[in-house]
């Protein structure tokens, strides 16, 4: 078992979200799909990069992340998880968002960076 701590930042938008429903302990969760898209440079060949990915939003971030609109282009962080013990399907679990203009603003003064994942 690794210890080091791994997230994910992502700029997407929200293409679908399912209802706020509760697990069996009570705790709000939003299931959703979020579409990216972004220009990436690899080996110096600029390439467009597009995907959606399922992603689920638990406890507090939960209500915050049901009530933005579809298709709100946000950054969130997160980690990917197996979808569940025995699926090799991915799911990025939300813990942060914010907007996406103040992160990507802040993130190309410090980085330079030009691209929406890091």
């Amino acid at each position: 078992m690794s210890q080091f701590q791994s997230q994910l930042q992502l700029v997407a938008s929200i293409a679908e979200r399912e209802m706020l429903r509760y697990t069996p302990a009570g705790i709000p969760i939003v299931s959703a799909r979020l579409l990216h898209s972004s220009q990436q440079t690899e080996a110096g060949i600029e390439r467009l990069v597009e995907f959606e990915i399922a992603a689920l939003a638990a406890g507090e971030i939960s209500g915050r992340f049901n009530r933005l609109e579809l298709g709100s282009a946000l950054c969130f962080t997160g980690f990917l998880a197996r979808k569940s013990r025995n699926s090799k399907s991915l799911v990025f679990h939300i813990i942060d968002l914010a907007l996406r203009l103040t992160i990507v603003a802040a993130h190309l003064i410090y980085t330079g960076a030009t691209n929406g994942i890091r």
